[in-house]
C-alpha cells in the first residue's frame, strides 16, 4: 500500500522523489521505497525529509507516533490556536492562495479578511477562473440566528451590521463564473475555511467574540477514522444546502 501522504507531501512541496533523496542523503530508490512500500525510514531520517518537506514527521509517518501522543492528537490536527487572533496573519491568504480545486467559507461575516486582504475579490475570481470551485456562504443580515449572535457576543447590532458589510464585499462575486455566494440563517457553532484538503475551523463560545475563540487546523488524511476534516465538511454542505443564492446588485 503506497504512502500517499508522503506522495501529496511532495506535490505539494513541488519535489520529486529525486529532489528529496538528494537533500535527504539517500538513495532515489530509498525515497521510492518510502512511497510506493509505505516503508518507514529511521526516526533521524525522517526527521530530515519532514523538514525539507515542511510537514510534520508523524503526520507522514504515523508508525513514528510515539503512544502518548496518538491517544493525545487525532492525526488530521495540523494546528490548534487558542484564538484566533494567534494565528499567522498571513494564514488564510497562504491557505487560499494555494487553493486548486474547492474553496469554501462558512461564516457569518468574517470581514476581518477583507480588511486585511483587500485582493481577496480577485483572487476568489482568478481561482474560479482556473477551474477551483468557489462556495461563500456568508450570514443573512436579517436571520434571527444573526440577531441572537450577537446578544450572546454582547455585540449588539454590531454582527447585523458586520453580515450586511460582508453582503457588500462579496456582492460582485456573484456574477463571477464558478463562484457561488449565498447567505444562510442557519445558527453558526463554527465558521469553517475549506481549501482543497486543508480547513481552519474557528469554534464560537457564548459571550466571546469569534476572535478570542480557538481556531483548529485541519488535514484531511484519508485513513483517519473518524475523519474531522469530513465531519466538518458535511456541516458545510447541510447548511450551504439551506441558503439562498445572492443575486448581483
Amino acid at each position: 500500500m503506497p504512502n500517499e501522504r508522503l506522495r501529496e507531501a511532495l506535490n505539494r512541496a513541488r519535489q520529486t522523489q529525486n529532489d528529496l533523496a538528494e537533500v535527504v542523503g539517500v538513495d532515489p530508490k530509498t525515497v521510492e521505497r518510502w512511497v510506493r512500500q509505505n516503508r518507514v525510514p529511521h526516526r533521524r531520517i525522517a526527521e530530515r525529509a519532514a523538514r525539507a518537506l515542511h510537514e510534520d514527521v508523524q503526520d507522514l509517518w504515523p508508525a513514528l507516533r510515539s503512544p502518548r501522543r496518538a491517544r493525545a492528537f487525532h492525526p488530521e490536527l495540523v494546528a490548534l490556536y487558542p484564538r484566533r487572533a494567534d494565528a499567522p496573519a498571513n494564514l488564510w491568504w497562504d491557505l487560499f492562495t494555494a487553493a486548486t480545486r474547492n474553496l469554501d467559507v462558512l461564516v457569518y461575516a468574517a470581514v476581518f479578511l477583507h480588511e486585511q486582504h483587500p485582493e481577496l475579490n480577485a483572487l476568489l475570481a482568478d481561482k474560479a477562473a482556473h477551474g477551483c470551485q468557489v462556495r461563500i456562504a456568508i450570514g443573512d443580515p436579517d436571520s434571527a440566528n444573526v440577531a441572537a449572535r450577537g446578544a450572546e457576543e454582547k455585540y449588539g447590532y454590531g454582527i447585523e451590521s458586520r453580515c450586511r458589510l460582508a453582503v457588500m464585499h462579496y456582492t460582485p462575486l456573484a456574477s463571477v463564473e464558478g463562484c457561488q455566494v449565498r447567505t444562510h440563517g442557519t445558527t453558526l457553532y463554527n465558521s469553517v475555511y475549506r481549501v482543497d484538503d486543508q480547513m481552519l475551523v474557528n469554534a464560537h463560545l457564548w459571550g466571546m467574540n469569534a476572535y478570542g475563540a480557538p481556531l483548529w487546523h485541519l488535514r484531511r488524511v484519508p485513513d483517519a477514522q473518524p475523519s474531522m476534516f469530513d465531519t466538518y465538511l458535511a456541516s458545510f454542505d447541510e447548511v450551504w444546502a439551506t441558503a439562498t443564492t445572492m443575486q448581483e446588485g
